[in-house]
Formats: C-alpha cells, structure tokens, sequence
C-alpha cells in the first residue's frame, strides 16, 4: 500500500492469469477495493503474467470479467508485468547506481 496525503491510499490486486478467478482472490479484491473507497484511494489491477508456461489470455480476460460481474471495477490498469520489465530494469540501474556511489568504509 502505497499513501499520500493529495491522493489517498492506492492499493493493488495482483493476480496470476493461470487459470479461473479462485475465490480467495476475489475476496482479497474485494477487501482491498472496500479499503481503497473507504480512504478516497483508488484500486490497481496488475495481471502477474511472469509465468509464460501457464499464462494464457482468455485466463486474463477472465479474470477482468468476474472482476466486472463482481462489481470491483478497478482505478487503475489493468497493468500487466511481462509489459513493464523496461520499468524495472530502469528503476534497477539507478538504484545499482546510488547504492554504488554511497557504498565505502564509514557510510552509514
């Protein structure tokens, strides 16, 4: 859960497209969206999509269906993570960077 004082809460739903939407997942949707309305947070959906074997996309489409019938429309996303490895990679490097700038004897 990410907060700031301008936007509110956002908080995320991350599920596997490897098959139906168990119904575990849909009541951590549901707790996560109840939470993000109640704070004036917005709720995001990123598909975890890393599972290349498994993935398939009427799993994905699926999972956004019962998402909808269910009434938990989301804010933001759907993201998907096999789309933002550039994103990471990204984030990686600079902090590679400043970790490599700050390491030394007597760096606290």
């Amino acid at each position: 859960m990410t907060t700031s004082s301008s936007t509110g809460v956002r908080v995320r739903f991350a599920p596997s497209p490897t098959g139906f939407l168990h119904v575990g997942s849909a009541r951590t949707c549901l707790y996560n969206w109840l939470f993000a309305k109640h704070n004036n947070g917005r709720l995001i959906l990123r598909i975890e999509d890393t599972d290349r074997e498994r993935n398939r996309d009427e799993w994905d489409r699926g999972i956004v269906d019962s998402l909808a019938w269910l009434g938990l429309g989301f804010d933001e996303g759907p993201y998907r993570q096999s789309e933002r490895s550039e994103l990471y990679r990204d984030a990686i490097d600079k902090n590679s960077s400043a970790s490599a700038s700050e390491s030394g004897y007597g760096t606290v």
